[in-house]
């Protein structure tokens, strides 16, 4: 439960920089202070490896946000949706210990948009991940990047996504949702 009170907090916090800072860029690099709580610690005493994202979705929520995506995205009635996820752990991050989530979106492709997120402390990177998520529509079906763009403007400037990324999301990847897939160990 702690992380929707952390995402509400999130969402008043950005809507508040918005209006004092105006848009961020979307190539800019979103930036939430934390702290790791006792809800976020394993039994070793640092935070949980599952929690690392849990947290780093309220960067991606900054990031919707101060960009102004979370308003046309509401308006239009489309939603993300991590489509998959990986994880990199450097350092441990322990019990009351204040660190920021960095956050920005590395690129698209013709399916997705991908995002990079970062737990930094004094400005070195205890973990990162990279995120692939696919924008979808309320009323069904997949929201194509011309559509997006039309309604946001193509962001200028996002380089090109790493060869291993998209090396990354194919390897990674489940059949579509109308495939089978059975769970068959070998």
């Amino acid at each position: 439960m702690n992380v929707v009170w952390r995402t509400l907090m999130v969402m008043l916090s950005a809507r508040k920089r918005l209006r004092r800072s105006g848009h961020l860029a979307p190539t800019g690099v979103s930036r939430v202070r934390l702290t790791t709580l006792p809800t976020d610690i394993d039994l070793l005493r640092h935070m949980n490896n599952g929690r690392y994202l849990s947290l780093f979705d309220l960067g991606r929520w900054d990031l919707l946000v101060r960009t102004g995506l979370w308003d046309v995205m509401r308006g239009h009635g489309w939603y993300a949706v991590v489509s998959s996820e990986t994880v990199t752990f450097r350092k441990s991050l322990n019990l009351w210990q204040r660190f920021d989530v960095e956050s920005r979106m590395i690129g698209h492709d013709d399916k997705a948009v991908y995002l990079e997120h970062r737990a930094v402390v004094d400005g070195e990177v205890y973990a990162r991940a990279i995120i692939r998520a696919r924008m979808m529509k309320r009323t069904g079906g997949t929201l194509s990047h011309d559509e997006l763009f039309a309604a946001v403007g193509r962001p200028e400037g996002i380089p090109e996504v790493d060869e291993w990324v998209h090396d990354w999301a194919a390897a990674s990847a489940l059949p579509p949702t109308r495939a089978a897939a059975p769970s068959v160990w070998n």
